[in-house]
């Protein structure tokens, strides 16, 4: 039996959990399918389970397509026939599924791709917006700067890194629509640095290498490269070019950092209009 309530104003909140017959939450995993990306997507998953208990997330491939690596069209199509089943029993409102993009930024030909995914399964499913900009991609990417020895890992304690950069080169894919939105992340993660901050976009040719020409020439003598990415949506060795390029060293990308999956989980609450609980301070950068 369920312990009665506690009455009172001072009564600890009712445990959050997903709502019967909520949609089911699908990551769009973008990139070719490998087993890094799959520990990626599964460690992610489970950050916004472990938000919302209950949560029914699955993982759809962009460019999936066995069962190993299920392409996200089949697994929209399956989670559309479990709630066409569900509805011939009950009242079923709402979508199906909410995809979430597996994206830091706008990637115009990667998002076209997931939309074409969900129209021809038949699910009715809704795209949410990609995850960022929002400020706690700029706190993980901190982290990962920090993690690589390429900043100071807490602003409180004014102490110095040898090998700090006096300026970031923040790496994206997507043109310039990417570069733009990474560009509003950028201000935040140099307000937190206190150096010099500019968006790239790595699938341009010859990006990099200017803007490590515009910090240069502004001043910057130490560079890094702060890849503004998830990770499985770029191809391997692509981040090492382009480090290669800017003549500097670089961070690892976001990968499953808390805040990615508490980002996705964001993002699927408000398609579907769960209030989430008010997370606490972000977890500090020591």
């Amino acid at each position: 039996m369920p312990r009665p309530r506690q009455s009172g104003r001072h009564r600890k909140p009712e445990p959050l959990a997903a709502p019967e017959g909520a949609p089911v939450l699908v990551l769009a995993v973008p990139g070719t399918p490998s087993s890094a990306a799959r520990s990626l997507a599964d460690e992610v998953s489970s950050i916004a389970r472990s938000e919302l208990p209950g949560l029914d997330a699955r993982i759809g491939y962009v460019d999936g397509g066995d069962a190993e690596f299920p392409a996200l069209e089949a697994v929209l199509a399956q989670a559309g026939a479990e709630h066409t089943a569900r509805a011939g029993a009950a009242d079923q409102a709402g979508p199906a599924a909410v995809v979430v993009p597996l994206l830091a930024g706008p990637d115009s030909s990667l998002l076209r791709r997931i939309r074409q995914a969900i129209m021809n399964s038949g699910s009715g499913a809704e795209l949410t917006d990609v995850l960022g900009p929002h400020p706690l991609l700029a706190e993980a990417l901190h982290v990962r700067l920090s993690e690589a020895g390429l900043a100071r890992a807490d602003r409180a304690r004014l102490f110095t890194v040898a090998t700090a950069a006096d300026g970031i080169i923040l790496a994206t894919v997507g043109g310039e629509e990417a570069v733009q939105a990474a560009g509003i992340t950028g201000m935040l993660l140099s307000a937190r640095l206190a150096v010099p901050v500019l968006a790239a976009a790595l699938d341009e040719d010859g990006a990099i290498s200017r803007t490590a020409e515009q910090l240069r020439g502004s001043g910057s003598r130490q560079l890094a490269l702060a890849p503004y990415l998830i990770g499985p949506e770029i191809s391997d060795g692509l981040l090492g070019a382009a480090a290669a390029e800017a003549d500097c060293a670089s961070a690892e990308a976001l990968g499953a950092y808390g805040a990615v999956g508490r980002l996705v989980l964001s993002n699927y609450a408000a398609a579907v209009g769960i209030t989430l609980q008010p997370a606490g301070q972000s977890t500090p950068v020591r």
